[in-house]
Formats: structure tokens, sequence, C-alpha cells
């Protein structure tokens, strides 16, 4: 039938991609990606393979007597019956533990508190205040570990001059318990500034209205405080409670830079330092390799439930 003046133009139809051009759309992705993923593979795979390699190897001596010889071999599961069974490693471990039980809980409670003051309607310098609880996080590990351990020493801590002056003796930061608290001290000082950041950052996202609405109900600050701000920045308590743990079992730097000054540190005072001394200082590579997959799959293990616990607690049985 020909085509009226009245019928409607036919609407012309693209023509079909051609497969060069699907191809360049499907790479195109993978080709901006391909740096981070490069070094991620160099970096992070690679030397992870090659760790779990050499937690299955060891050295034996072959041939006996004067003459014997100490070659690399393949030695099965004896590095890691050997890590479950160092007593060292596991009292480490435990030192660690408890030294967390100190540590995460006053890092996040004074995180959380100075996250909810710096929120407070009528605070007064609220960039100074933020600036100057953030900036110890910017001092290096080891700078402030040696700071501390400085100001922890009886000859040069004004903490026991003005004991001595007050006539109630010398204290002892390094003796025990009391290590546990100063190096729990340590890690409040320089970690609560970053936490706090990640908190506040949080409760700055709650919409106002949420608080006007409280307010016109007769609530008070401290009620908003502890009956809205908190459940509503639940997920960024989670996340920081979650990077203290992994931190707590990581730790290194600290009682490492204050060994020098004490002798109640040992070089196997943590799990990463016999870690270090295994690999380091006994030449026992295939050992501290399996230590240290032992310790990341514990942190693994622990990290994710720790997250499914704290999910349901935060979120629900639907979480």
């Amino acid at each position: 039938m020909p085509r009226t003046a009245a019928s409607p133009p036919r609407p012309a139809t693209a023509p079909p991609p051609s497969r060069r051009r699907r191809i360049r759309t499907q790479a195109t992705p993978w080709l901006f990606a391909a740096p981070a993923l490069l070094l991620f593979v160099m970096f992070l795979i690679i030397p992870i393979g090659y760790s779990l390699y050499l937690s299955f190897r060891g050295f034996r001596i072959q041939g006996g007597g004067a003459f014997g010889r100490r070659v690399e071999t393949f030695v099965g599961l004896d590095n890691y019956q050997a890590v479950f069974t160092d007593h060292e490693f596991l009292a480490g471990l435990g030192r660690t533990l408890l030294y967390g039980v100190i540590a995460v809980p006053s890092v996040l409670g004074l995180a959380l508190l100075f996250a909810l003051l710096l929120d407070t309607p009528r605070i007064r310098a609220r960039g100074f205040a933020r600036t100057a609880i953030f900036l110890p996080y910017a001092v290096p590990g080891v700078i402030a570990s040696l700071l501390w351990g400085f100001l922890y020493l009886p000859s040069t801590s004004p903490v026991n001059y003005l004991a001595d002056k007050l006539h109630a003796g010398p204290l002892d930061f390094f003796g025990y318990p009391t290590l546990y608290f100063s190096l729990a001290n340590i890690a409040l000082w320089s970690g609560v500034g970053f936490n706090m950041v990640i908190i506040y950052t949080a409760l700055r996202s709650i919409p106002p209205s949420v608080y006007e609405a409280a307010r016109i109900d007769g609530a008070s600050e401290l009620q908003i405080a502890l009956r809205i701000k908190v459940p509503l920045v639940a997920p960024a308590l989670v996340l920081t409670g979650l990077f203290s743990v992994i931190g707590t079992l990581q730790l290194y730097s600290e009682p490492a830079t204050l060994r020098p000054l004490t002798t109640t540190i040992s070089f196997t005072w943590v799990p990463l330092m016999k870690i270090y001394q295994e690999a380091f200082m006994n030449d026992n590579l295939g050992g501290a390799a399996a230590a240290s997959a032992v310790l990341a799959l514990g942190i693994l293990v622990l990290s994710l439930l720790l997250l499914r616990v704290l999910q349901r607690r935060t979120f629900g049985d639907n979480a």
C-alpha cells in the first residue's frame, strides 16, 4: 500500500555495533583497572603465595656426621605443628589479647565521647578541637612510642618526679600489670583521633530534622545522644571496632620500640615479634611463614565472626 501524506515516518533503526566496538567497550574498564590489578597481584597475591610455599619448607641435615649438609626440603605440616606447640608464640598471643581487652574499649569509648561532644549544637572552637584530637594520629607509631617511652622512664618521667616530690615513691610503668596500660595509653593517644573522625562524619550525615523533632518532644541533649545518635552511628562503630581488633592483633611497633628501655618486654613478647625473630634472627623462614599464616587466618576468622555478631546486634537477624 503506498504511504499517504498522513502516515508517520518509520523510525530509522540503528545499525548493530561492530565486533571491534563491542570488544573495545568491554575491554575499557579492564584497561583502567589493569594498573591496580597488577600492583595487587605483585605486592599481595604473589607474596602471600610465596609465604604459603615457604611454610611447607624447612631445613634438614643430609649425610650425617661431620660431613652433613643443611639443605632445604619439603617438611609438610611440621612447621604448623611447631607453631601450635610453641609456648612463646601462644604466650605472646595471650598478652596481645589482654592488651586488646584494655585498648579497644578505651579507644572506641573516647572516640565516641569526643565525637558526641563535637556534635553538640553549642560547642565552641569545633574546628580547633577536631584538629587537636586528630593531630596525634599524624605522629608515626614509632615516634609516639619513643616519646611515651621516655616519659615512662624513671629518670626522665615528670610523673615520677612529681611522685617523688609528694613522697609517693617511683612509679613502675614497665612492670606487670602496669605495662599493659602503658602500651594501651600509646594506642589511646594515637588511635582516638582517627576513630573520632569516622564516627563524627557519621554523626554529621544524620538529618538535623531528627534532632529538631526530638527537642520538640522534650528530649534533652543527653537523651538525644544516647537514644538517637549512638544507635544511628552503630555502623561506624562496627567499622572502627573491626579496625581496632585487627590493629590489636597486629601489635608490633610499640613493644618493639619500648623493648630496649626495659627488660620486661622480651624479643618474643607479641606474635609479630616472635615471627620477626624466627625469620631474621634464627633463619627459620619456614617457621616464620607458618606462624604468619596462622596469625593471618586467625585475624580473618575473628574479624568475620566479630563482624557477623555486630551486624546481627546492629541490623537484626536479616543482616
